[in-house]
C-alpha cells in the first residue's frame, strides 16, 4: 500500500496531543502536510484522499473523548483512508477513549491501522500538585517517533485496506457514563494581570473576554487550563481539589500503551 502524504489532525490546546501527533507523523520519512488543527473553532470540512495517512489525537476527558474534540471532528472525513489513533491522558486512565475514537473514525471514512495512548500532563497539574508535569517528554517523544517508523514498515505490508483486519484496542462499550459536568472556570488574579488577552486568543471556546477585568463563563469553559499554563505573567489560576486528588493517588510514572494489526 503506497501513501503519498501524512496528514496530522489534532484538537490539543495545551500542545501535548499535536506533540505526539507531530512526533509520530515526522517519525515516517514521507511528506507531512500541514496541520489541521482543529482546537479553534471552524467552519472548514476536508475529505482526506485513501492514499493519505492520517494521525489523529485528542485529550481524554474522565475516561472518554473530550467531547469538544469529539464534536470538531466530524468536519474531517475519510475516504477508506488508514489512520492513526491517538489519546492522551493525565497519567490516571484513558479508560474508554481510545475505543471511542477508534469507533468514531471508523464512522467517519477512516481505516484505523494503529492507536496509541500516551501520556500528557494534567490540565490541572499544578505547581504544588504535580501530575504528569512536562509530559510528553523525551521517552515519550522516542517512543512516538518509533512508533511511527514501524506502523509504516507494517502498512507497506498490506494491498488491500479494505481487507484489514479491525485494530483491536482497549475500552469498553457501552462506554463510561458522561457524567454531568460541573460549572468552573479559571480565576484571574488582577494584580498580576496585564490585560495582554493572550488568554482570549488562546482559548478553544472563545468564553474569555475582557471586560473590566479578564473573565470567564463557566458554564462554557471546559476547564482544559490553556489560559493557566500559558499566561505569561502567571495571572490565570484554577483551584479545584482534584488537583491533590490527582497528585496523592496518580503520581506513579505510567508509559505509553500501543497497539496495531499484530496484536
Amino acid at each position: 500500500m503506497q501513501i503519498k502524504s501524512i496528514q496530522p489532525v489534532y484538537f490539543s490546546p495545551t500542545h501535548t496531543s499535536a506533540k505526539i501527533v507531530t512526533t509520530i507523523a515526522e517519525g515516517m520519512n514521507i511528506i507531512v502536510n500541514k496541520e489541521i488543527d482543529l482546537t479553534y473553532p471552524s467552519t472548514n470540512q476536508k475529505t482526506l484522499p485513501s492514499d493519505t495517512l492520517a494521525i489523529i489525537g485528542v485529550p481524554t476527558y474522565a475516561g472518554r473523548v473530550a467531547p469538544t474534540a469529539l464534536e470538531r471532528l466530524q468536519k474531517i472525513k475519510g475516504d477508506n483512508t488508514p489512520a492513526i489513533i491517538v489519546v492522551l491522558y493525565g497519567n490516571r486512565d484513558y479508560e474508554d477513549a481510545l475505543l471511542e475514537l477508534r469507533n468514531t473514525a471508523k464512522q467517519l471514512g477512516f481505516v484505523p491501522i494503529a492507536g496509541g495512548a500516551f501520556i500528557g500532563e494534567h490540565s490541572y497539574s499544578t505547581e504544588e500538585f504535580p501530575t504528569a508535569a512536562g509530559r510528553p517528554d523525551v521517552s515519550d517523544i522516542q517512543i512516538a517517533a518509533e512508533f511511527g517508523k514501524n506502523i509504516i514498515k507494517q502498512l507497506y505490508q498490506y494491498t488491500d485496506i479494505k481487507k484489514l483486519p479491525v485494530l483491536d484496542v482497549k475500552g469498553n462499550f457501552p462506554y463510561k457514563e458522561n457524567k454531568p459536568r460541573t460549572p468552573a472556570t479559571p480565576i484571574t488574579i488582577d494584580e498580576l494581570c496585564t490585560q495582554c488577552q493572550y488568554c482570549i486568543e488562546i482559548c478553544p471556546v472563545e468564553t474569555i473576554e475582557l471586560k473590566e477585568e479578564i473573565v470567564s463563563d463557566p458554564e462554557v469553559c471546559i476547564k482544559c487550563c490553556a489560559c493557566v499554563k500559558e499566561c505569561p505573567n502567571g495571572a490565570r489560576v484554577f483551584n479545584t481539589p482534584f488537583s491533590e486528588f490527582l497528585f496523592k493517588n496518580f503520581h506513579d510514572r505510567k508509559e505509553p500503551e500501543l497497539f496495531d494489526l499484530t496484536r
